[in-house]
C-alpha cells in the first residue's frame, strides 16, 4: 500500500472502517454485534482504533516475501 493517511471513520449504520484520507474506498470494516458493543459500554470506538493501529503496524513488519507465499487456511481462536 502506498504511503498515505489512513482516517478512520464511523458510519451512520454503525460500521468503523479504515480508509485512505484522500479515498473513499474502504481497506478494511469492523462491525460490532450490538451484544458487543454492549459489552465494551460504548467504547467500541476505542477498540476498534487498537484493533486498526495493531494491523496497520502488523502489515508494515511483512516483507513482500511474506506476501507472496501461499498460506493455507486456518483456524483463528
Amino acid at each position: 500500500m502506498p504511503t498515505s493517511f489512513l482516517e478512520i471513520v464511523e458510519l451512520p449504520d454503525g460500521r468503523i472502517i479504515l480508509r485512505r484520507a484522500e479515498d473513499e474506498e474502504v481497506l478494511v470494516t469492523l462491525d460490532f454485534s450490538a451484544d458487543a458493543k454492549a459489552f465494551l459500554q460504548g467504547h467500541h470506538v476505542e477498540v476498534a482504533k487498537a484493533m486498526f493501529n495493531v494491523g496497520v503496524q502488523m502489515a508494515g513488519r511483512l516483507s513482500d516475501d511474506d506476501l507472496e507465499q501461499d498460506y493455507e487456511p486456518r483456524v483463528l481462536h
